[in-house]
């Protein structure tokens, strides 16, 4: 968190950092741009299983299931990022809109596990509730 200089509130470093902000359509334009033509599918599947048993490594290291693994937030967040990566990558050479199909795929969860609102309905409140506050203003 930081503190507004002119109105003393805090405000989040993700609202304070808008030019790092990232879509996943973001995303996927570039990786498509990048893998179209020199990876497949099951190469990028490949590194996806190679990053996840990294992310294993680092988590089994930080409950002390594994000794010699450097237990830290920097670490597991490299292994999150490689994790997205390669999914938004394969997503990106298949054409699937992944930000629909997020969407979708929390409408249906929210029914089946009964919360109380899904991911559409939670952004639009927030972007209320930080629009009265004068949070997150261009």
């Amino acid at each position: 968190m930081k503190i507004n200089q002119k109105s003393g509130t805090k405000v989040s470093l993700f609202c304070e950092e808008k030019m790092k902000d990232l879509t996943i359509r973001q995303l996927q334009a570039y990786l498509l741009e990048h893998y179209q033509q020199s990876r497949t599918e099951e190469g990028l599947f490949i590194k996806l299983v190679e990053e996840v048993g990294e992310m294993a490594e680092v988590l089994n290291g930080r409950s002390g299931r594994k000794e010699g693994v450097q237990d830290s937030n920097e670490e597991l967040a490299k292994e999150l990022a490689d994790i997205i990566h390669y999914t938004v990558a394969i997503a990106a050479i298949n054409d699937i809109d992944l930000t629909k199909t997020i969407f979708e795929k929390d409408k249906k969860s929210a029914i089946k596990y009964q919360h109380e609102q899904n991911l559409e309905q939670y952004l639009e409140g927030n972007r209320e509730s930080n629009e009265t506050r004068g949070l997150c203003m261009e």
